[in-house]
């Protein structure tokens, strides 16, 4: 998943549609004014309504492996423990290695 698309409040003429694919992808996008962040524009879409702004950010944002998971759970306000079981009601693995690399880590591990 790509990082999130960044326009300028003078892009908006041009590229509004290019912001409400983005919004209708799930990808969040940030509208700046003279450089500096303005506006973040959050999809309205079920992670949102169920889960409120905050936990709704820190879900895309690791998803998209822009946070880790210990910044995530406090981004959403939540334990990790809490954290990772809401990953899990909503279908994103908290894990997300390929397996080879899993089987590498865990042999270190051990």
């Amino acid at each position: 998943m790509k990082q999130f698309d960044v326009f300028s409040v003078r892009d908006l003429r041009n590229k509004s549609g290019e912001l409400l694919r983005d919004a209708e992808a799930g990808q969040i996008s940030l509208i700046t004014k003279h450089g500096k962040p303005a506006i973040l524009a959050v999809p309205f879409d079920e992670h949102l309504l169920s889960q409120g702004v905050h936990r709704s950010m820190a879900l895309h944002l690791f998803r998209s492996h822009q946070l880790t998971l210990a910044q995530s759970a406090k981004m959403a306000g939540l334990s990790l423990e809490a954290f990772i079981e809401l990953l899990g009601e909503v279908g994103i693995p908290a894990v997300d290695y390929p397996p080879d690399e899993l089987e590498k880590e865990m042999t270190v591990a051990l």
